[in-house]
């Protein structure tokens, strides 16, 4: 949480260009959006990650 707010900090002492806040605001919006989407309707079973089983070499 401190280096959230030392980011927003620095955001509002120096704020970046036009662009470059969209792109920010852009990458926020989709973000939030992954996650509503998995929260409200349940997440597609052909994108889940599970975790594969390591092979070891020699056994």
């Amino acid at each position: 949480m401190l280096r959230l707010s030392i980011f927003l900090s620095r955001l509002v002492r120096n704020p970046p260009p036009r662009r470059v806040a969209l792109v920010m605001l852009t990458a926020l919006v989709l973000a939030v959006g992954l996650v509503v989407v998995e929260r409200t309707i349940g997440w597609p079973e052909a994108l889940r990650a599970d975790k594969v089983p390591m092979r070891r070499l020699g056994s």
